[in-house]
């Protein structure tokens, strides 16, 4: 999902450098929107995967 979402960023700096704001616009919004769902599955999976019982 990280992939994804650099890629997407990438693609948005090559096409706002290139003069195409609107899809420049879009990329950066996938990339973001992506960004975030990762960051949220990284947390949730570092809690997750904490387990109390196991470190007595």
């Amino acid at each position: 999902m990280l992939r994804y979402a650099i890629i997407f960023f990438v693609v948005a700096l090559i096409a706002a450098v290139l003069g195409f704001g609107s899809l420049a616009g879009l990329a950066a919004s996938i990339a973001k929107i992506l960004f975030v769902g990762f960051i949220i599955i990284a947390v949730v999976l570092l809690i997750v995967g904490r387990n109390p019982a196991e470190a007595t």
